[in-house]
C-alpha cells in the first residue's frame, strides 16, 4: 500500500516522517516492585500498590495492604510513575496501568508490578493503553506464565513525536477524554445509588406515594403468578447436542443480567423442532421475567419481545398475574436488595449455589394495589431508562477515545 506524503513505515506501524521509534528503556527505566513476607503486613506502615489498585486505568485504594518493613526510595512511587501489573494469575490483566498523579501518602509496589518512570510519562501512560504497547505485551507472554519482564519492557517500542509541546498536547487531549468517561462513569454510580435508595423505600412501603394508603397485602410468590415455568433439565447442554441449525435462539443464564438479557454473549440456535422438544411447558412472551436459579443466582431480565426463545435449564419463566401484580413492579421487587437477600437465604448447595422451584415457590413478597404498584414501577422505569441512556453514552465516549489513541498515538492526526 502506498504511504501518504509525510508518513513512513516503521517497526510500530506508518507513523510522520518526523516522529521517531524508541525502545522504553532508551527513554526511561522500569523498576521492579517490592518484595515482603506476610510478617511484615499491618494495620498501619507503608501503602503496597498490588494489581487490586488498578482499576479502569485508575488508581483504587478499596483493597489496600500496608508492611511495615524497610523500603528503599527506589521503589517508593513518584509524581508521573506508570504503575504496571507485570505478572498475575489472570492472562487478561497483565499490562494494566495506572499513572500516580500527585500522592499524597508514601506508596510503595509489590513485586507483582513494576513502575516506568521517564520524563515522557504523560505520553507514555497513554500509549501503554494503546494496541501499540498491547501488543507487543501479548506476544512476550509465556505458554504457562504470565509475566512480562522489565527486559520486556525495557524492549518495548513506541513511536515518539519530535517535540515536548506535540507529546502534551497528545496526552491533554487524551487526559480530556479520561476525565470526560470518568465524569459520566461517577454520575452513572450516583444515579444508581440514588435509584437503589428508591427501590429501598419504595418497594417496601417505608414511604408511600402521594395519594395511596392502605395495607400492603403479602403472598407467596406461587399464589401471585398466572404462570411459573420451570426448564430445569429441559435445556439441551451445548456439548455433544445437534442443535439443528435453525434461527431460535438458545438463552443461557449467561445471558441474563441483572435487568437485561445480554444479547452480546455467545448465543446458540436451535430448530423448530428442538423448540417443540424443549419448550413443552409453554412460551416465553414479552413482558415475561426471567430469573436465574443457580449461580449466578438471581438475575433478572424482561423478555423483551415476541420472538421464540429455548430457554436455560437454570432459568425460571416468571408470568404475574395482572390482577395481583404489574409484571413491571415485580421485575423491580425482583431486583431489590430486600427479595435478593430471601433468595439467598433460601438457596442451597456446597460448590454452586442455587434455588430449588418448590422453596422459591414459598417464597413471600408484599405489594400494594395493582394502581400503587404500576406508579411505582414507572418512577422506577424512569430512572432506569435514564441509567440506560447514560451508559450508551459512555459507551460511545469510550469509543471515540479508543478512535482518539489510535489517530493521535501514531501521529494520523496531528495537534501541533
Amino acid at each position: 500500500m502506498e504511504l501518504a506524503a509525510g508518513y513512513k513505515q516503521t517497526e510500530v506501524g506508518v507513523i510522520p516522517d518526523d516522529w521517531d521509534v524508541h525502545d522504553l528503556g532508551e527513554i526511561g527505566e522500569p523498576i521492579i516492585g517490592l518484595t515482603y513476607s506476610p510478617k511484615d503486613v499491618a494495620s498501619f506502615g507503608t501503602l503496597v500498590l498490588r494489581s487490586s489498585n488498578v482499576q479502569k486505568g485508575r488508581l483504587s485504594f478499596l483493597n489496600n495492604v500496608f508492611v511495615t518493613c524497610e523500603i528503599s526510595e527506589r521503589i517508593i512511587v513518584k509524581n508521573g510513575d506508570i504503575l504496571i501489573c507485570v505478572r498475575n494469575g489472570s492472562r487478561d490483566l497483565i499490562g494494566k496501568c495506572a499513572q500516580i498523579v500527585a500522592p499524597k501518602t508514601k506508596m510503595a509496589f509489590g513485586a507483582f508490578m513494576s513502575v516506568y518512570r521517564t520524563e515522557f510519562a504523560k505520553y507514555t501512560f497513554h500509549q501503554f493503553q494503546s494496541d501499540i504497547i498491547q501488543k507487543q505485551i501479548n506476544s512476550h507472554l509465556g505458554a504457562t506464565i504470565n509475566q512480562i519482564t522489565n527486559g520486556s519492557l525495557r524492549s518495548f517500542k513506541i513511536p515518539l513525536p519530535p517535540t515536548k509541546a506535540e507529546q502534551e498536547a497528545i496526552a491533554g487531549a487524551l487526559s480530556d477524554a479520561d476525565a470526560w468517561i470518568e465524569s459520566l462513569e461517577q454520575l452513572i454510580a450516583k444515579k444508581r445509588r440514588i435509584k437503589e435508595g428508591a427501590m429501598q423505600t419504595l418497594l417496601t412501603g417505608k414511604q408511600r406515594l402521594p395519594g395511596f394508603s392502605g395495607e400492603w397485602e403479602v403472598l407467596r410468590i406461587r399464589d401471585s403468578l398466572s404462570t411459573l415455568m420451570d426448564y430445569r433439565g429441559r435445556t439441551p447442554r451445548k456439548l455433544g447436542m445437534d442443535w439443528g441449525g435453525g434461527n431460535i435462539r438458545a438463552l443461557s443464564a449467561g445471558n441474563v443480567r441483572m435487568g437485561a438479557i445480554d444479547f452480546s454473549q455467545e448465543c446458540y440456535f436451535g430448530s423448530e423442532q428442538l423448540y417443540k422438544k424443549w419448550m413443552v411447558t409453554g412460551e416465553a412472551q414479552k413482558g415475561d421475567i426471567l430469573m436465574t436459579t443457580e449461580a449466578p443466582l438471581g438475575n433478572v431480565a424482561m423478555i423483551p419481545d415476541n420472538q421464540k426463545y429455548i430457554l436455560s435449564q437454570r432459568t425460571i419463566l416468571l408470568r404475574p398475574n395482572p390482577s395481583i401484580l404489574n409484571n413491571r413492579f415485580l421485575f423491580q421487587k425482583l431486583m431489590s436488595q430486600e427479595f435478593q437477600e430471601l433468595l439467598s437465604k433460601d438457596s442451597s448447595g456446597s460448590t454452586a449455589t442455587g434455588i430449588q422451584r418448590l422453596k422459591f415457590e414459598k417464597i413471600k413478597i408484599n405489594f400494594p394495589s395493582v394502581k400503587e404498584q404500576t406508579a411505582i414501577a414507572e418512577i422506577l422505569s424512569d430512572m432506569d431508562t435514564e441509567i440506560d441512556a447514560l451508559e450508551a453514552k459512555l459507551r460511545k465516549a469510550r469509543q471515540i477515545k479508543q478512535g482518539m489513541m489510535q489517530e493521535l498515538l501514531t501521529g494520523k492526526t496531528r495537534l501541533v
